[in-house]
C-alpha cells in the first residue's frame, strides 16, 4: 500500500499512522461518507499461496470481520467495512484520537500511570470485555497495544478476531525456536502456553497483566528470553506489585493478583462487577463545597436553557407565569429571559401565560424532533433532556408530555451509540408509561419496542426476539395483523432472528412482511423498501448471492426513482449492490459502483 492511493474506489489513504507483524494502519478518508477512518491493511495474500487455501483464508477473514463489525459497545472499536484490494485484505475502522497503553508508558519514560487512572482503565477494559464474552468472543492477544486511551478518557479495546485471523495466516501465536512469531510472551495465559483450548478468562489474564505494566512499569515476568518468561506464567506465583508500589491500593492490589491465578478456575468469571469496586480509587470523593439551600450545581446544557428555574412539582394549587415569549427567538435565541416562577392561579391570564409556557416547551421538543431528523443527535439529546427537565417541573415526573420527553432523549442516547444507558432509561419509561397509561397503550408499547432494539443493539438477540414476540401479539390485539406497528415489531422479530442465525426464518419473515406493507402501505413507501432491503440481506447470509444483487437492485431503482440518484439511501443501496458483486467474483463492476457512490457524494447530496 501507498500514501495517495484509493481502496476500491472509496478509501483514500493519507498517512501511515502504524506498522506491526500482521501489516499497516492508514489514516484515511472515506470518500463516500466524507469521514476520517483507519484503515487495517493485512499482509499481503501472495500469488505463491494455493487458491484452496486463499479461499478458505478469505471466507475465514469475512467471518471474522464481521463478528468484530457486530461489535456494537463504547469500549470496543467499531468496524465499518472490510474487503479484499489487489490480493490485500483490509479493515476499516473508526479513527481514534488517542494514545494505546505502550505509547503512554513510553511517554512517562517508563514510569507507571497514575492510581486513579490505572483504576479507571482497569473497570473500562473489564467491563467492554464482559460484553464481548457475553457475546462468546475470546480476544486472544490483549496486551497495552490493543487498549486505546482517548483524548476523553474513553478506554476502547481493539483488534478482536485478528489473533485467529493470524492463525489463519500463519503467523501463529506458538512458541518457536527463534521465539514469538506474533507479539512477545509477556501477556499469554497458563493454558495459551499449554497449547489448550482457552476461553474468556485467558482474557482476563492477559488484563492482569497489561494492569501489571501500568502498574509496576514493567510486566508481572520480565525475564531475559522467551523461553524464561513462558515458564514464568506457568509455574512462578507473581510478585504482588504493591511491592514495587508501596503507594498502590489493597483492593487495587488484590484485583490484579486475581486475574493473574495460574488456575482459570481460581480468576472471576466475569471481572467487571469486580472492577466497579475500585471506582472509589479511580474517582476520588472531592469535599463537597458549601452550597446555599436552593442553589443546586449547573449541569451542561444547551444556551438556551440558562435562566431556567427548577421551581416546585405541579399541582393543583399552583400554575407557571412567565413573561410573553419572545418570537423571534428560534432554536438557538435566547428565550432563557422566560423565566417560569410559580404563583397561585387566580386571574384566567396567568393560567393562559402557563399554557404559553408549555407550548414554547412543546415547540422546542418538535424542533428536537427535528434535529434528529437531521442526524444531529447530540443537540437532539441535549434539547430533550432539557425539555424532560422543564416539564418534569412544571407537570410532574409521570405526566405524558414529561415521558416523551425522556423517550426521545433515551432514543438519541441510543442513536449516539450509548446503548446501555438507552436500555436503562427505556425501562423506566416503560414502567412509568404502564402505570399511567395502561401497559398496552401506544406510547407504553412504543417504549417497549425501543427496549427491543437496544437488546438487539447490545448483543442480546434472543432478549428481542421474546420481547419481539410480545409486542406483536399486543399490537395485532390493539391495531390488527397489518396495522404498521404490528408489521414494525414483526420486522425487528426478523432482526433477531437472524443474529440468531436463523437465516431461513429471518427470511420468511421478512418476505411476509414485505408483502403486507406492499398492500397496506404501497410498494415504494419507505417501510416496504426497508423489508425489501432486509430479504437481500438473508439472501447473502444463505449465500444466495445472485438473488440478493437482484433484490437490493430493485429497492436501488425505487430509491432513486422516488428520492433521486444522490439521496442517502440510494447511495447505500449502490454499495449493497457492489458488495453482491465482490461475493460474485464480479470486482470491476463492484470499484465502477464504489466509484459512482463516491462521484455522487462528492457532488453533495439533497439537504447537505
Amino acid at each position: 500500500m501507498a500514501e495517495g492511493m484509493l481502496i476500491q474506489g472509496r478509501y483514500h489513504l493519507l498517512e501511515l499512522i502504524g506498522r506491526g507483524g500482521m501489516g499497516e494502519v492508514w489514516r484515511a478518508r472515506d470518500e463516500a461518507l466524507d469521514r476520517k477512518v483507519a484503515v487495517k491493511c493485512l499482509k499481503p495474500v501472495g500469488p505463491r499461496q494455493e487458491e484452496p487455501f486463499l479461499r478458505t483464508l478469505r471466507e475465514r477473514f469475512r467471518r471474522e470481520a464481521r463478528v468484530a463489525a457486530a461489535l456494537q459497545h463504547r469500549g470496543v472499536t467499531v468496524v465499518h467495512d472490510f474487503g479484499e484490494y489487489d490480493g490485500v485484505l483490509f479493515l476499516v475502522m473508526e479513527l481514534l484520537d488517542g494514545s494505546n497503553l505502550s505509547e503512554l508508558l513510553a511517554g512517562r519514560d517508563g514510569t507507571p500511570l497514575p492510581v486513579p487512572d490505572i483504576a479507571d482503565i482497569a473497570e473500562q477494559v473489564a467491563v467492554a470485555l464482559a460484553y464481548t464474552h457475553e457475546q462468546g468472543i475470546v480476544h486472544r492477544d490483549l496486551k497495552p497495544a490493543n487498549i486505546m486511551r482517548l483524548t476523553d478518557g474513553t478506554v476502547k479495546i481493539c483488534d478482536f478476531g485478528i489473533a485467529r485471523l493470524a492463525d489463519s495466516m500463519g503467523l501463529t501465536s506458538k512458541l518457536t525456536s527463534v521465539g514469538m512469531a506474533m507479539g512477545t510472551p509477556h501477556y499469554m495465559s497458563p493454558e495459551q502456553i499449554a497449547g489448550v483450548d482457552v476461553d474468556h478468562r485467558s482474557d482476563l489474564y492477559s488484563l492482569g497483566c497489561v494492569l501489571y505494566e501500568i502498574t509496576t512499569g514493567a510486566p508481572p515476568f520480565d525475564l531475559g528470553d522467551p523461553w524464561s518468561i513462558l515458564i514464568g506464567h506457568r509455574d512462578t506465583p507473581p510478585e504482588p506489585p504493591s511491592v514495587r508500589r508501596p503507594d498502590l491500593p489493597a483492593e487495587l492490589d488484590a484485583f490484579i493478583l486475581t486475574l493473574l491465578a495460574k488456575d482459570p478456575d481460581d480468576r472471576p468469571d466475569d471481572a467487571s462487577q469486580l472492577a466497579k469496586a475500585l471506582r472509589p480509587v479511580s474517582h476520588p470523593p472531592a469535599p463537597a463545597p458549601w452550597v446555599p439551600h436552593q442553589q443546586r450545581p449547573a449541569e451542561r446544557l444547551p444556551a438556551w436553557t440558562r435562566g431556567m428555574r427548577a421551581g416546585s412539582r405541579a399541582s393543583g394549587s399552583w400554575a407557571t407565569r412567565l413573561p410573553p415569549p419572545d418570537r423571534s427567538a428560534g432554536l438557538t435565541g435566547q428565550w432563557t429571559g422566560m423565566v417560569p416562577t410559580l404563583v397561585r392561579p387566580a386571574p384566567a391570564a396567568v393560567r393562559g401565560q402557563g399554557r404559553e409556557y408549555l407550548a414554547l416547551l412543546e415547540s422546542h421538543h418538535r424542533a428536537a424532533l427535528d434535529l434528529g431528523r437531521q442526524g444531529r443527535w447530540q443537540e437532539a439529546y441535549d434539547v430533550h433532556r432539557a425539555v424532560a427537565g422543564a416539564r418534569e417541573q412544571a407537570l410532574g415526573p409521570e405526566d405524558p408530555a414529561t415521558l416523551a420527553a425522556h423517550a426521545a432523549a433515551y432514543h438519541a442516547l441510543g442513536r449516539l451509540g450509548r446503548w446501555e444507558e438507552a436500555l436503562a432509561g427505556h425501562l423506566q419509561v416503560a414502567g412509568s408509561r404502564a402505570h399511567v397509561l395502561g401497559p398496552e397503550a401506544p406510547a407504553t408499547l412504543d417504549t417497549h419496542y425501543e427496549v427491543a432494539v437496544c437488546l438487539g443493539r447490545l448483543g442480546r438477540p434472543d432478549q428481542a426476539l421474546q420481547l419481539y414476540e410480545t409486542l406483536i401479539a399486543a399490537r395485532a390485539r390493539t391495531g390488527g395483523p397489518t396495522h404498521p406497528e404490528t408489521l414494525r415489531a414483526r420486522h425487528g422479530h426478523g432482526i433477531s432472528l437472524g443474529r440468531l442465525d436463523r437465516w431461513d426464518e429471518a427470511l420468511t419473515e421478512a418476505h411476509e412482511v414485505w408483502a403486507l406493507r406492499a398492500s397496506t402501505l404501497g410498494p415504494d413507501h419507505l417501510d416496504t423498501l426497508v423489508s425489501r432491503r432486509e430479504m437481500a440481506v438473508a439472501l447473502g447470509w444463505l449465500g444466495r448471492w445472485e438473488d440478493a444483487l437482484s433484490v437490493y437492485r430493485e429497492v436501488r431503482r425505487a430509491r432513486e426513482r422516488i428520492f433521486g440518484p444522490r439521496d442517502p439511501d440510494a447511495l447505500a443501496s449502490r454499495n449493497d449492490e457492489a458488495l453482491c458483486l465482490e461475493q460474485l467474483g464480479r470486482t470491476a463492476e463492484a470499484a465502477e459502483l464504489h466509484r459512482q457512490v463516491a462521484a455522487l457524494w462528492e457532488r453533495g447530496t439533497p439537504g447537505a
